[in-house]
């Protein structure tokens, strides 16, 4: 059976072959034509194989793009099928913010059970993710990695010129004054807020009164979470629908936008650790060979999956193996699943102000700003959802009046990318949990590995 790797290089060259003969006689035209529906049967029979949700998305997006050269005139009447898919993923939104942060909040930030290791935690999570977010920012503004692409005249429409908000204004638009008119017009940043003050009032009542919320918004969760599994059973019908209309409208110029993207965001990853978690361990005199080989192995699970999640039993051994106490270990990674997702985070950021880019719009550095914060709220407690980052990027997309379009164009690349970022979210909470263990004065390295 083909690996994913091995997939990706087949699909390369058989996308480049057809997409080559293009240009060509008509004689090459036709066997343009033959090639890139040949390969469909390929990718047809190896999803039926695969059996994958991940490898039927990219099935789609081959296929949309084929949909979108041959067929024109199909693939323009194709958005109904993504829109519907689009207003699956925005319902999700709001029950499901509610439930995680509700419960990461009263649930596991109650500081009579977890203490001075929780608030170290927290802070901790809060500055790396934040840096990380600036990252993506920066990553993004310097390579404008999503300019020059055109969006179809319907996109391109849209209202882009509202006036500008006066600071009161925008510290006011902040803060919801009816939370079911907040849900209904998609405003993610004053849903999240409510959540947090719903959160930390539920967390000051009694136990007897707080553990029923806290059942039923973990409940809620979990019940969100099966709904989006549901809903991304459509996802490859969605995303081909969308890739055929874009590639009907813009041609492949926007492929090598998104090979810029793919460029960026890896080496604004590596800028990450570089800048931030090498200094780390350097300030806490981390033992880095030891470190290294035992996160080589969680690493190259999460890198092949693209699951957090696989890599989460192999990531606690690990930093047992090194010298991190167990009640250490079991409190910050499964913690950091939620709160210190720094490769997610940087990624958010960075897609965000590409799919602005994208739509031809200007963001000012104050909206980035807003946006930036919005994000380091909403990119928690979300980490166990399949296909987290579509949901959020959406839902900060609604917010800020951005097109979902270009979103969907980044799904053609979505695996590769999510490669990377679960690589560093991993590698980012092993560092955390040497982190706290060396700041509560508990970190005690075998002799063999003694820096």
């Amino acid at each position: 059976m083909f690996s994913t790797r091995n997939l990706l290089l087949i699909a390369t060259v058989l996308l480049g072959a057809a997409v080559g003969t293009i240009y060509y006689t008509e004689m090459h035209a036709v066997i343009s034509i033959i090639i890139r529906w040949l390969s469909v049967f390929f990718f047809c029979w190896y999803g039926i194989k695969k059996k994958s949700l991940t490898a039927w998305i990219f099935i789609s997006m081959i296929i949309g793009i084929f949909v979108g050269i041959d067929f024109p005139e199909i693939a323009k009447n194709s958005k109904v099928l993504s829109s519907i898919f689009l207003k699956l993923i925005k319902t999700i939104i709001a029950p499901l913010l509610f439930g995680t942060l509700v419960v990461g909040i009263a649930g596991h930030a109650n500081l009579k059970q977890i203490g001075r290791m929780g608030i170290k935690s927290l802070i901790y999570f809060e500055i790396v993710t934040t840096i990380a977010l600036f990252i993506g920012l920066a990553a993004i503004n310097i390579s404008q990695a999503g300019k020059g692409i055109k969006l179809p005249p319907s996109i391109e429409k849209i209202e882009v010129t509202s006036k500008p908000q006066s600071a009161s204004e925008i510290i006011l638009h902040i803060f919801p004054e009816n939370f079911a008119k907040s849900v209904a017009e998609g405003e993610i940043l004053q849903i999240v807020i409510f959540s947090i003050i719903f959160g930390i009032a539920l967390a000051m009542v009694n136990e007897s009164k707080r553990k029923p919320m806290i059942d039923f918004a973990e409940s809620l969760s979990e019940v969100m979470f099966k709904f989006t599994n549901i809903v991304m059973y459509s996802a490859p019908i969605g995303v081909g629908a969308a890739v055929a209309y874009t590639i009907s409208h813009m041609g492949f110029d926007v492929l090598s936008n998104l090979i810029k993207l793919l460029v960026t965001l890896y080496l604004a990853l590596i800028a990450f650790v570089l800048l931030v978690l090498v200094p780390v361990g350097l300030i806490i005199k981390l033992p880095f060979k030891a470190f290294i080989k035992a996160i080589t192995e969680p690493i190259s699970i999460a890198f092949a999956t693209t699951s957090s999640e696989s890599a989460l039993p192999k990531a606690m051994e690990a930093m047992e193996s090194i010298g991190v106490p167990r009640k250490i270990v079991s409190f910050v990674i499964p913690t950091g699943y939620s709160f210190n997702l720094d490769g997610t985070t940087l990624y958010l950021s960075l897609a965000s102000v590409f799919v602005a880019q994208a739509a031809g719009i200007d963001m000012s550095w104050g909206t980035q700003l807003i946006m930036v914060f919005t994000l380091m709220l909403t990119s928690k407690g979300v980490a166990g959802v399949p296909r987290a980052s579509l949901v959020i990027l959406l839902g900060t997309a609604a917010s800020f009046n951005l097109p979902p379009e270009p979103i969907f164009v980044i799904l053609a690349i979505d695996t590769l990318m999510d490669m990377a970022r679960t690589s560093v979210n991993v590698l980012g909470n092993c560092l955390a949990t040497v982190v706290i263990a060396k700041w509560e004065n508990e970190f005690n390295p075998p002799k063999n590995i003694q820096s």
